[in-house]
């Protein structure tokens, strides 16, 4: 897809994004949707409130009226969306820098839309062939400030909220400044929780830390969990819709064990989980271990949500699916990302024991990530090409769903470009942190040296 990547459609706002382009997606969207009304939301960026008024000009012109929600959750807007009955738009950019936004297009069932549909709408987005209602049917506004209420109150259903009350647990959260600001210190403390925060003042300057949830942006957060003698530290990006966590000692837990520690308590014999082809090995030991099928697709969310769709039309059962950046999925409770469900599924498994407890079987390997930016597209191919002749060098054959991947038996090193950022990513994985830093230092080099 031209237009939308592998979460939407992301760039800089007012160089890569514009009003003028954003309208034309809301245009395409309102033609494609057989609906006569839309959400439209934001997360916390500055600016969101641009974005969402050139988003319901664009429904508006196609005849659809606008549910106006605000700053709100990414699966927050999902539920309003699965509860009322119609799809959604929403200006967020997850987890990139400040200076970012994006378009995240949401079905009537509350779900992303998955490949063919957003391919449907690329088309209208290309061609500009956008249906336009006369003046007497242009669609009206409606401002809606009970959307994230109505999620948490769906949340603590839908959780043992018993169980957790009863371990009398201590939550270090960190919101970053995102929309969870909004959803998730209210639900943890409705689940019986003590709860301490950081970085939990909605801004879309994001002061305290960086939106991406990674261990150089939460130094804090693994602070206050110590300081506070916390029982888990949980960490969001900006809009919400991953987790990550630290455990009773203030240490970072790599989302790859917490993945793995969520589908070990969740699959059983037969069934199947989803995952990206970044895929930790500790994911394919537990699905070994309790004999799971494992299907992997392209990096992002859209790809996962298709795939998880075409089993279900299988008859299989999906009761988790993800990747180990803490985007994770329970399809037996909706099909979204839910970083606060997210948190309080791991919470469920710290009520038994500690946090490093439970991740403690899923320690054996160890990743190293590198990050490359480019600046044209001239300079992106330089690096691919680079990338295909490392890979047509090596010994191992490639696994190519999207980029390349090697797997070596004790390791395996993936490089693909980015689907929201300039950059082109290598991840690695090993039994030792030397032979996973090696490499990706190794393809790193073989890059650089192209460039």
């Amino acid at each position: 897809m031209k237009v939308f990547g592998s979460s939407g459609a992301r760039g800089v706002a007012g160089r890569d994004l514009t009003p003028e382009f954003v309208l034309r997606v809301a245009r395409a969207a309102g033609t494609v949707w057989e609906a006569d009304r839309a959400a439209v939301a934001t997360d916390t960026r500055t600016t969101g409130q641009l974005f969402a008024d050139a988003t319901a000009a664009g429904l508006a012109s196609a005849g659809l009226d606008i549910d106006r929600l605000g700053q709100t959750p990414t699966p927050a807007v999902g539920h309003y969306c699965e509860r009322e009955g119609v799809p959604g738009i929403l200006l967020t950019a997850s987890h990139n820098p400040p200076e970012y936004n994006g378009v995240k297009l949401i079905g009537a069932d509350g779900v992303e839309l998955s490949v063919d549909i957003l391919e449907r709408i690329e088309d209208h987005v290309l061609t500009e062939e956008f249906d336009t209602a006369g003046w007497e049917s242009v669609g009206e506004t409606t401002t809606v400030e009970t959307a994230t209420r109505g999620y948490v109150d769906s949340l603590v259903a839908a959780v043992d909220r018993e169980k957790i009350a009863d371990a009398d647990l201590t939550v270090a959260l960190d919101p970053g400044h995102g929309a969870g600001t909004f959803a998730s210190p209210e639900f943890y403390r409705r689940l019986g929780c003590r709860v301490v925060t950081v970085n939990a003042q909605p801004d879309g300057h994001f002061p305290g830390r960086l939106p991406e949830p990674v261990p150089e942006n939460l130094e804090d957060l693994g602070q206050l969990v110590t300081a506070t003698d916390a029982d888990i530290g949980i960490a969001h990006d900006g809009d919400a819709d991953r987790s990550v966590f630290f455990d009773e000692t203030g240490r970072f837990i790599n989302g790859d064990a917490s993945l793995a520690a969520l589908a070990e308590s969740e699959l059983s014999t037969g069934d199947a989980t989803v995952a990206a082809v970044n895929v930790s090995q500790r994911l394919v030991d537990v699905c070994d271990r309790v004999g799971a099928d494992l299907e992997l697709t392209p990096i992002g969310a859209t790809h996962i949500i298709t795939r998880v769709k075409e089993l279900w039309a299988e008859g299989r059962s999906v009761p988790i699916a993800g990747e180990g950046n803490g985007g994770i999925f329970f399809p037996n409770h909706r099909l979204v990302r839910d970083g606060p469900y997210i948190g309080a599924k791991f919470l469920e498994l710290v009520a038994d024991q500690s946090a490093s407890e439970v991740v403690a079987p899923y320690q054996d390997y160890h990743n190293h990530r590198i990050n490359l930016t480019y600046e044209s597209e001239a300079e992106l191919q330089t690096l691919l090409d680079a990338a295909t002749d490392y890979v047509e060098a090596s010994d191992v054959e490639a696994t190519t769903i999207d980029g390349y991947r090697l797997d070596y038996g004790d390791a395996w090193v993936l490089v693909r470009p980015s689907g929201t950022e300039p950059k082109v990513r290598i991840a690695s994985e090993a039994t030792s942190p030397s032979r996973a830093t090696e490499l990706a230092e190794d393809v790193e080099a073989a890059l650089k040296a192209a460039r």
